[in-house]
């Protein structure tokens, strides 16, 4: 499936793309550092993400069309009904890119999603909640690699989520 836009594609993730997969990542993540640590070196990553995240769950990659042919922009992975990783390259954060990427995991999961955030992740979680999901735990951080606290969101899979999300286009 390859979804078009007059920006960027986006289509499932292959094992060729776990390096530009972990650049974004990286820069998405640091792009957001003042709202947690970082507990892993950049190396440390790179590998996580080549030897877990592309071989064994559900990657989607956005490719730019324009102005760069072919360069990873986004990612996103799947676990069943989690969503794990979500990151935007910041010179296209805002673009609807993180936006096409979750229409796309809602039509993918019609039962609904779940996902974690950090708590101060504010830009997050206003993303989230403006596209109908909703906070049902929070907790201190104790059971995250970064000890910060977090939040898990639930979006329950109705027409009219995958409706809202749609308006954001």
């Amino acid at each position: 499936m390859r979804m078009r836009s007059a920006r960027f594609v986006i289509r499932r993730a292959r094992a060729g793309d776990a390096s530009a997969i972990a650049e974004v990542y990286i820069a998405a993540r640091r792009g957001a550092a003042r709202y947690f640590p970082t507990v892993h070196s950049d190396d440390e990553i790179r590998g996580w993400i080549t030897s877990h995240v592309v071989p064994n769950l559900e990657g989607w990659v956005a490719e730019g069309t324009e102005p760069d042919p072919g360069a990873i922009i986004a990612m996103m992975a799947l676990d069943g009904a989690m969503l794990e990783q979500l990151y935007v390259a910041p010179a296209w954060q805002g673009r609807g890119v993180g936006n096409r990427l979750l229409a796309l995991a809602m039509r993918e999961r019609p039962a609904g999603l779940r996902l974690w955030t950090f708590q101060a992740n504010t830009p997050a979680r206003r993303f989230y909640e403006a596209r109908g999901f909703r906070a049902v735990e929070f907790t201190d951080g104790a059971r995250n690699e970064e000890r910060a606290p977090d939040v898990l969101y639930e979006c329950k899979g109705k027409e009219e989520t995958i409706k809202t999300i749609d308006r954001f286009h």
